[in-house]
């Protein structure tokens, strides 16, 4: 008798799928035994899928509301991923202190391995030789203090361009028949996008009103919102392959655009070299070119591929965290018109009527040191900082934790420790007014930029771009509420993807104060 396929049989697909899901289902009884006991505690899940369905939009304020039943360690299992979140500045120190090599590697999303981009990102990238290379290059060449000294002027006239445009869009908005109201956090993003690009580049790459540069800017944003999207891949390996919400392959297609531009710029770059060109100073692009290894450690060179992913790495670090904490920042301020009175009347007193605020002058400006410090305490730009991976079975705080555990470091919640901060929710800069407490990763109850090996490589530019950012425009306008809104009104929800975004943007109505020669 012959066979014949009359009847519907199981897809290769379903298949596969099901003896997945058997497989992880297997493993996760497992993890419900023996070692487990030694784990953190942590709030019970579903069979297979864990706590993937517990987090909400806003996992960081979640995780933090679970502190007070489990502790400042809260072990979860998302799908057949071991994480653990670490929320409190005691917890924080014992990993930074401790643990900091055996945690230091990364648990890499899946949207962020189209074209390998994390083994040629500093941000992403195993913890290893390329990794050590592009870290010392970015601390040595880059963001050392000496360039960024050098680099002042280049920083005032990206924050004189930006004043500019907000004037220039508020008028318009007038003629147009508006109330003269601009979106501030477009302005901040064009001025850090273009900051970026003199350091990297040494040209702009945006104008408020020109095309120029724009396909790269779109592009990046489509990227930042991709990388910030929630992927059940990342949670259910198996799936990966399948790309069931399609995240990957979009990334793919954004990431070649970007790739494409970024490419044009290097190009751009070894065609004036060939030709001869020499620069009066190196930017970082030409210090990536150069760079020869030493035989020891990491690469000899550094492929073009690979510079074109730390090109798009810088600008997506550099433009957005440091906009949207000069956001976050400003809109403290306005909420609380005592504060920014206060702020003003020091930047005036100390820096006069007659000049703009330098950078020179925040040595002086102890207040408006406060302030950023208090801003980033409640709104750190990655609230649970980027997240590492278990490079081995480690004894942690009592509890064993196994190789290849996602960790979540939780600086939002460690901002709002109260074992750390009297009355922790209020916004309150005077609290550190004569403290010794900094965020350079040594005071484990503020990293907002992280700590340890890992710590953000960007953090010497963003503390200066930030603070020179906020007394500008509080030296500058005086600033009004469309409409009916009122300090009361505003709305400081918030908006997670890659960053921590307002949900609503800041819109305000300046009012120049100040007219400088």
């Amino acid at each position: 008798m012959e066979w014949t396929l009359s009847t519907p049989t199981p897809s290769w697909l379903s298949v596969s799928v099901a003896a997945a899901l058997l497989l992880l289902l297997l493993v996760w009884v497992k993890g419900r035994n023996g070692s487990a006991k030694r784990r953190p505690p942590g709030p019970p899940g579903w069979p297979v899928f864990g706590n993937m369905f517990d987090l909400g939009d806003l996992p960081h304020q979640t995780l933090y509301k679970l502190r007070s039943k489990y502790g400042p360690l809260v072990w979860l299992q998302l799908g057949a991923v071991n994480t653990m979140v670490v929320q409190s500045a005691n917890a924080a120190a014992e990993l930074f202190k401790k643990h900091d090599v055996p945690f230091c590697d990364r648990k890499v999303p899946d949207a962020l391995t189209a074209f390998n981009f994390n083994q040629g990102s500093l941000g992403m990238n195993t913890y290893g030789g390329h990794w050590r290379v592009l870290r010392r290059l970015c601390s040595m060449e880059f963001l050392v203090n000496k360039r960024m000294n050098e680099t002042c002027d280049l920083r005032r006239r990206c924050l004189d361009n930006m004043i500019t445009w907000i004037e220039e869009e508020s008028s318009a908005s007038l003629a147009r028949g508006g109330l003269g109201e601009v979106q501030l956090s477009r302005f901040l993003f064009l001025m850090a996008f273009n900051l970026v690009g003199n350091l990297m580049l040494s040209r702009d790459l945006l104008d408020a009103k020109s095309e120029d540069g724009s396909e790269f800017f779109n592009s990046m944003n489509k990227i930042l919102e991709l990388a910030g999207t929630p992927n059940v891949a990342d949670f259910l390996p198996f799936l990966k392959w399948l790309d069931p919400l399609g995240i990957k392959k979009t990334m793919v297609q954004d990431m070649t655009k970007t790739m494409r531009i970024a490419s044009s710029f290097v190009n751009e770059r070894l065609q004036d070299r060939k030709s001869g060109k020499v620069r009066a100073k190196k930017d970082f692009l030409d210090v990536l070119l150069e760079y020869e290894g030493d035989g020891k450690d990491g690469p000899d060179r550094i492929t073009e591929k690979n510079v074109n992913i730390v090109i798009m790495e810088m600008f997506f670090a550099g433009s957005e965290t440091t906009s949207i904490s000069i956001e976050w920042g400003f809109a403290e301020l306005l909420r609380h018109p005592h504060i920014m009175k206060k702020l003003r009347e020091e930047i005036d007193r100390v820096v006069g009527p007659n000049r703009k605020v330098e950078e020179a002058d925040m040595d002086n400006l102890p207040y408006m040191q406060a302030v950023v410090k208090e801003s980033l305490r409640l709104h750190p730009a990655l609230p649970m900082l980027l997240p590492r991976n278990t490079m081995e079975d480690t004894e942690y705080m009592g509890y064993l934790i196994p190789k290849d555990t996602q960790v979540f470091v939780n600086a939002w919640a460690i901002g709002r420790d109260p074992d750390s901060w009297d009355d922790p929710l209020k916004f309150n800069p005077d609290r550190f007014l004569g403290s010794s407490v900094e965020y350079k990763g040594q005071h484990f109850e503020l990293i907002p930029f992280g700590s340890g090996r890992r710590i953000c490589i960007g953090f010497p530019l963003a503390h200066r771009v930030v603070h020179l950012a906020l007394a500008t425009l509080v030296q500058t306008f005086d600033w009004e509420f469309p409409g009916e809104m009122t300090p009361e009104k505003m709305d400081m929800e918030e908006r997670l993807g890659l960053t921590l975004r307002k949900k609503s943007p800041v819109k305000v109505i300046p009012k120049r104060r100040r007219v400088f020669a």
